[in-house]
């Protein structure tokens, strides 16, 4: 492929991608709320637009027109820089994730993924995904407020021991795939997902993402109880909504991980009979079908996190800590050991 055409493609995904994402996160606090109005036998947003699909929209011009306030004693540097700290990195990460296979346009082969050629793309999304701490915290230490500090400290605290079983669940999963390319991986779980061959990996890496986002049960670092809204407390205005959109869009982001992982990825979610029998749902028959089954894994995912919010209290911190450093950090090392093992007797 050309330079030129290369760097023209490549922004073209850019601009659909972040567009995507926004949109995404915009529609993700909807669906949360309409279904969780359905839990617990409400109407939810149903007054801006059509079956309240404008109500996003409403909720962004609120926040735009809210006054932004900083503290006088804040790290005014600091203090805008921390949501914007918080929100890139959940959008960096999408950089090496594929949502389709290649397809050609004007006789042209366009990868659908902005890093097609990084074989060491779980190392990458380990990376970046580490970074997101630092926004939660610095916001906590910039306020100079003793509430933010509490919260932006237990983040750091609880994401940090969760990452610790969400790297090892990973390293299985390398074990087994052999490699750290995610395309590879994909293209691996063409006739079996390795949710089958991984299951304890997948569900251990599907709890510690619900942690690193902060979401119920494991949202802690708000604790309003306690904290009045932790780390976030002396933010109003956009600064407030990054801060908002960056755990939304986390959302979408651990979806597309672990169905890229665990459920298949871009490939057709269905038996491999049934497309061979009807080649045309095949991704590599219909290539275009490949962005549409990720679509609607990402949104069965997101339902389950919504479905979890709605079912399970909060944590206590101290039972929060114990459980990822007793009970989730063991597991996941045991699992590390007998998958090798097994892979081993195998091999």
């Amino acid at each position: 492929m050309d330079v030129g055409i290369s760097i023209l493609v490549w922004l073209v995904l850019s601009i659909v991608l972040v567009f995507m994402l926004l949109t995404g996160f915009a529609y993700t606090t909807l669906l949360e709320r309409r279904v969780i109005a359905r839990f617990q036998s409400r109407v939810g947003p149903n007054r801006a637009g059509p079956q309240g699909l404008l109500q996003p929209l409403a909720d962004g011009v609120k926040l735009i027109f809210k006054e932004e306030i900083i503290p006088a004693s804040a790290d005014k540097v600091t203090f805008i820089l921390a949501p914007l700290l918080a929100v890139i990195p959940a959008i960096v990460v999408f950089a090496v994730i594929p949502f389709g296979s290649s397809i050609e346009l004007f006789g042209v082969k366009v990868p659908l993924t902005l890093a097609p050629n990084m074989n060491v793309g779980i190392l990458y999304v380990l990376a970046i995904t580490s970074v997101s701490v630092y926004g939660i915290v610095l916001a906590g230490w910039a306020s100079n407020s003793k509430y933010s500090m509490l919260g932006g400290l237990r983040s750091s605290a609880q994401m940090i021991s969760y990452e610790l079983a969400m790297g090892l669940s990973l390293v299985a999963l390398v074990v087994v795939a052999g490699t750290l390319d995610l395309n590879a991986i994909v293209e691996q779980q063409k006739q079996v997902w390795y949710f089958f061959l991984q299951p304890f990996g997948a569900i251990i890496f599907m709890i510690t993402a619900l942690a690193e986002v902060n979401r119920a049960p494991f949202d802690m670092p708000e604790a309003e109880q306690e904290l009045t809204s932790g780390y976030n407390t002396e933010y109003s205005g956009m600064k407030f909504a990054l801060f908002y959109m960056a755990e939304y869009i986390k959302m979408i982001v651990i979806s597309a991980l672990s169905v890229t992982f665990f459920f298949g990825g871009y490939r057709e979610p269905l038996p491999l009979f049934l497309t061979q029998a009807l080649p045309f749902l095949s991704v590599d028959h219909t290539p275009l079908l490949g962005p549409l089954y990720f679509g609607l894994k990402i949104i069965a995912l997101l339902i389950v996190q919504v479905w979890v919010r709605a079912t399970l209290p909060r944590f206590r911190y101290d039972r929060l800590m114990k459980f990822g450093w007793l009970v989730l950090l063991p597991i996941s090392l045991a699992w590390v050991m007998i998958t090798a093992l097994v892979v081993l007797l195998r091999g």
